[in-house]
C-alpha cells in the first residue's frame, strides 16, 4: 500500500468506513484465523519518577510529590510471588524515562540499592523475575544502545511507543514540549537499533493527542520501514488518548471509538496481516466488538494481580467477561507469552537462557484459555 491510499484510507467518509473495517477485518482473518489473544501479566511500575512532562501523563511524578515511588527488591520480590500465585507469566517493568539524569535523591537510592543506573537496576528485576518463572518484558522509556545490551539477555521483548513522528507534537504548547525523550528522531533511533541487536518489540502510536490523521498514517510507514528493514516489530499499538484531572490536557476531547476503529483497520492495511495489532482493552471497555471488527487480534497484557498504574482509573476487564465477548463475535481468547510465537521460534531473538523458561510458561497455556 502507498502513503496516499492510505490517507485516503483513514480519511474515507462515514459512509464508507464498514468498507474499511470488512477489508482489515477480511485480511486479519486470513492471517490470524479468529483467535485473538493476550498475555497475562504482573505489572511492575519500578519507579515513577520520570524527567519527561508529558501533556496527558499522570504516572510521573517528581521525588517530593506524597505518591512518588520506587520499588524496592523486596516490593518486586512480593508482587512477583503473587503473580505467580495467579498464574501470570510475564513481567512488565514500566517505568519513567532516565529519573537519573534529573534528580539527585533518585540516584542516591539507586546507589543504596547497588546500582548506578535505572537500567542496571531494571536488570536486577528482571533477572528476579526469571527466577520466579516470569518472562519479563521492559518499557523503561529511551534506552541506549548499551542499555538495550544489557537487559536482553533478561528479557523475551523490549517496548517503546513510537506515538508519533511528527516534530510538531514537540512544539510550544503541545503535549511534548516538555518531554525531550518524546522527540521522534530520538525514538526512531531507539527501535531501529533494537533491530539492529535482534530484540522482538513492541512499538505503537497515540491517537487523540493534537495529530492529523496524516500524521497516524507517517507513523505507522515509519514502523513499517522499520519492520521491513529488521524483522524485530512483533506487535504495534494503537492506544487511545484518555484525558485526565490534573494534566495540561485535561480538557481536551478523546477521540470517539469509531475514529479508534478507523485508525485501527488503516494500521492492518498499511501493516499487513502477518503484523499483530493490539487495542487496550481497559480504555475502550465498551467498543471490544467493534475493535475486533477493526482487525485487531491481541488484547496486550491483562492482569488479575496489579492495576494499570499508567491508567489507573481504567481497570483491566475480567478474562472471563472478555471471553466471552470474543466468543460472541466469532473468535476465541488464547493466551500468549510476552514474546510472539513466531519470535521464540527464532533463536536469535530469544537468549538460550530464557528459552527453558518460555518452553516451560508455553506448556503451562491450555488452548484455548479463558
Amino acid at each position: 500500500m502507498r502513503r496516499a491510499e492510505a490517507y485516503s484510507l483513514i480519511n474515507c467518509s462515514d459512509s464508507d468506513l464498514d468498507s474499511l473495517l470488512h477489508a482489515a477485518s477480511a485480511l486479519r482473518d486470513e492471517f490470524k484465523g479468529r483467535i485473538v489473544t493476550y498475555s497475562r501479566k504482573i505489572f511492575l511500575p519500578i519507579t515513577n519518577l520520570c524527567r519527561d512532562r508529558c501533556g496527558y501523563c499522570t504516572f510521573r511524578k517528581d521525588p517530593d510529590d506524597p505518591d512518588a515511588w520506587t520499588m524496592s527488591p523486596s516490593d518486586i520480590d512480593d508482587v512477583l510471588i503473587r503473580g505467580r500465585a495467579q498464574g501470570c507469566k510475564e513481567a512488565l517493568m514500566c517505568l519513567g524515562d532516565r529519573p537519573e539524569a534529573a534528580f539527585a535523591a533518585y540516584r542516591e537510592m539507586l546507589a543504596v540499592f547497588g546500582h548506578r543506573t535505572t537500567a542496571e537496576y531494571v536488570a536486577r528485576a528482571c533477572q528476579m523475575a526469571i527466577e520466579h518463572g516470569f518472562l519479563p518484558h521492559t518499557n523503561a522509556g529511551v534506552l541506549s544502545r548499551h542499555e538495550m545490551k544489557l537487559l536482553k539477555p533478561v528479557n523475551a521483548s523490549l517496548g517503546l511507543m513510537l506515538e508519533n513522528v511528527s516534530p510538531r507534537l514537540s512544539q510550544k504548547g503541545m503535549p511534548h514540549f516538555s518531554a525531550p525523550d518524546k522527540q521522534p528522531n530520538v525514538r526512531l533511533r531507539m527501535i531501529r537499533e533494537a533491530g539492529e541487536l535482534s530484540i522482538a518489540f513492541t512499538t505503537g502510536i497515540l491517537i487523540g493527542i493534537g495529530e492529523t490523521r496524516e500524521e497516524r498514517v507517517d507513523s505507522l510507514f515509519a514502523i513499517r520501514e522499520l519492520h521491513d528493514a529488521y524483522g524485530h516489530i512483533q506487535e504495534v499499538i494503537i492506544q487511545n488518548f484518555r484525558a485526565k484531572p490534573g494534566t495540561r490536557m485535561a480538557g481536551c476531547a478523546e477521540p470517539g471509538a469509531m475514529e479508534i476503529a478507523r485508525t485501527v483497520a488503516t494500521a492492518r492495511l498499511i501493516l499487513g496481516g502477518k503484523m499483530n495489532i493490539q487495542v487496550p482493552p481497559n480504555l475502550n471497555p465498551d467498543d471490544h466488538h467493534l475493535m475486533l471488527q477493526a482487525g485487531i487480534n491481541d488484547w496486550g497484557g491483562i492482569s488479575p494481580v496489579t492495576r494499570d498504574y499508567v491508567n489507573p482509573e481504567a481497570a483491566w476487564p475480567h478474562l472471563d467477561v472478555l471471553a466471552e465477548t470474543c466468543r460472541a463475535a466469532g473468535f476465541t481468547l488464547r493466551e500468549r507469552l510476552a514474546i510472539y510465537d513466531d519470535f521464540l521460534e527464532r533463536s536469535e531473538f530469544l537468549c538460550a537462557a530464557l528459552r527453558p523458561v518460555a518452553i516451560k510458561l508455553q506448556s503451562d497455556i491450555m488452548q484455548p484459555v479463558i
